[in-house]
Parts: structure tokens; sequence; C-alpha cells
């Protein structure tokens, strides 16, 4: 069952040169209680998504179209985007939460980790006592391996993983049906990340709630999503399970994505990566956008823009697997 759904869902950067199409027409899925991975190369339009989604986006950025439709567990559907004030500031923390990139910008630096998350309660549940606010406090802050103690130290006296583990926290603090963490690990050590990620995958399972993880990182997200979308110019190119995209990816930006990293086991061979550079979104290429940097171009693909159909957008292969492509 589906907890949110994202339809024909575009957003502009206004400006006096003309608009920046940021996302471009993008529909989504996500199933309760699953993580649902975006991946892209910078400026693909990922945060903005996950902006729009959370109504967190400000001028000069503006939703130009599509709906974003919550449905929660009694059954009642929520247009996101005619929400406002109270109803929109409880969706934000009731029903849907974010974790940010950077924790130590995000973190309030003259206020403690546990006072933070005590303002969160204190604000959307009015009624809750001192006493259970802080005892509220104390098992968040445990459920994410901080010890209790910790709830006086303010954001720089806490490492960088224990910052992350400190706004995850506070996003789990409410029991929302959906948190976005966009690129929660990036600042992380690759020891710290695998912590994070089974963290991450343990609260999950603990308390139902679904994911949106987003990260450049393709191979972080096969390691820890249910499904993967990947962006490109402000589309959806792709869409499948993480094995499907794994083992046989269907567009070439993907198999590009995988191929720049290397294999954990079998021979040693070259990192091809992707040629040239993401396109500027305020002059796309006609046709399909990957295909100045596509090796596999064809001749339609400069003037025909491909729709995302059976999970692909792409005119090569109709739905068939470039190639098997198993990186464990």
């Amino acid at each position: 069952m589906n907890v949110m759904e994202i339809r024909d869902l575009s957003v502009d950067y206004l400006s006096n040169s003309g608009a920046v199409h940021a996302v471009a027409g993008v529909s989504l899925d996500l199933r309760r209680g699953e993580i649902l991975g975006l991946a892209g190369e910078s400026g693909s339009g990922k945060s903005t998504l996950a902006g729009a989604v959370a109504r967190l986006l400000r001028p000069p950025a503006a939703i130009t179209s599509g709906s974003v439709t919550y449905h929660r567990q009694d059954g009642t559907a929520v247009d996101v985007l005619a929400l406002g004030g109270n109803a929109l500031r409880a969706f934000r923390w009731k029903e849907l939460a974010v974790v940010f990139q950077s924790a130590m910008n995000s973190l309030n630096p003259v206020s403690t980790v546990g006072a933070q998350i005590d303002d969160v309660l204190r604000v959307h549940v009015p009624g809750m006592s001192r006493d259970d606010r802080a005892e509220r406090t104390t098992e968040l802050l445990k459920g994410v391996g901080i010890s209790a103690d910790r709830r006086r130290s303010y954001p720089h006296e806490l490492s960088g993983g224990m910052r992350q583990r400190a706004a995850i926290a506070i996003a789990l603090a409410l029991n929302p049906e959906i948190i976005i963490m966009d690129e929660p690990t990036t600042a992380l050590d690759v020891v710290i990340q695998r912590d994070i990620l089974h963290e991450i995958r343990t609260l999950k399972d603990e308390y139902g709630f679904a994911v949106v993880f987003i990260t450049h990182d393709l191979s972080l997200l096969m390691e820890i999503s249910d499904r993967i979308a990947i962006m490109y110019a402000g589309r959806v190119v792709e869409t499948g399970t993480a094995k499907e995209l794994h083992r046989a990816p269907r567009h070439p930006y993907t198999l590009g994505l995988l191929r720049s990293f290397p294999r954990l086991r079998g021979p040693r061979e070259e990192l091809l990566g992707i040629p040239g550079t993401p396109p500027d979104l305020r002059a796309l290429p006609t046709g399909c956008a990957f295909h100045p940097r596509c090796g596999r171009a064809m001749a339609e693909c400069s003037s025909e823009l491909p729709v995302l159909d059976d999970g692909v957008a792409c005119l090569l292969n109709g739905g068939h697997g470039l190639e098997s492509h198993d990186r464990s």
C-alpha cells in the first residue's frame, strides 16, 4: 500500500534570465514501510524534489504543476500541496520529517541535543509533561545509540556520527510515517556510514516508517534500499528494485553510475564512469537530455523525449537490460 503518491510534479527556479526546470514531471510511489532510494549526480533534482514534497522550498523556487498525496493509516488522503498554516506545520513533524545532509548545520549550535528534542515535543504535544518529555528524549537518544548523559551535550561536543544520529532522533520524535534523508552519510567515513545505515534499517523495522533516502552514491543505495529511482536533469529515468538495477540496468545513465565504483570481488577493471558533465537546466538538449553523454545514443535520441514506461525512460531497449552487471 502506498503511503505517498507523487504525480507529474514539476518545480522551477525563477530568475530574470528564465526558469530553471529543476524537476520536470516526476511521478513516484512510496510504499508503507519501505526504503526508496533516490540517486543521481549533483543537480539532477533530488533535493529539490524532497523539498517540494516536504513543502520546504522558498522563492525563487515554485511548484508549477503536479500533486503530492499522503495516505494516512485510517484511509484518509491528504493533498500535501494544499496544506497551509497549522495543518502544514503539524504534517511536517507528525506525518513527515526530514534529516538533512549536514547535522552540524541543521542542529542549533547554542542548544543542547536534549533541548532540541524537547522543543519538538513541547510544541507538538502540548499536554505532555516535562518528565514525560525527558523520558521520551532519553528513549529517542538510546534508540539511535547515544547514551542518556549526552542529552546535555551541544552539537560541537559530539562526533559527526553522533550528530547525525541526534538528527535522526529528532526526526523520530513524533513517530512520523515518512522520513526523508537527504545525503545523511555524505560527510562521514565509511565505517560510520555503515553504522548509520544499520541504525536506519533497524529503526525502520522497529517503527515501520517509510524512508526516502537521497544520495549520489548508487553503491550505498544498493545496500539499504528496497526500490531505487534514478534521476537525471530533473526527470526520473529508471526505477526498479535494488536487485533489478544492480544486475540488469536498463538505462545507459544507470549503467554509467554503476560502472563508477569498483567491484568488491573478481578481477580488477578500469572504472569507466560517465563522460562530460550534467546539462545546464536552463538550456537542456533537445530530445533525451542524456544523449550528448551517452555512448549508445541513436539519431532519434536527439529529437524524441523518452517517457518513463515500464520503469525506464530510454529509446534503446524497450525494457530489456543493457547487460548483466553483477558487482557483488
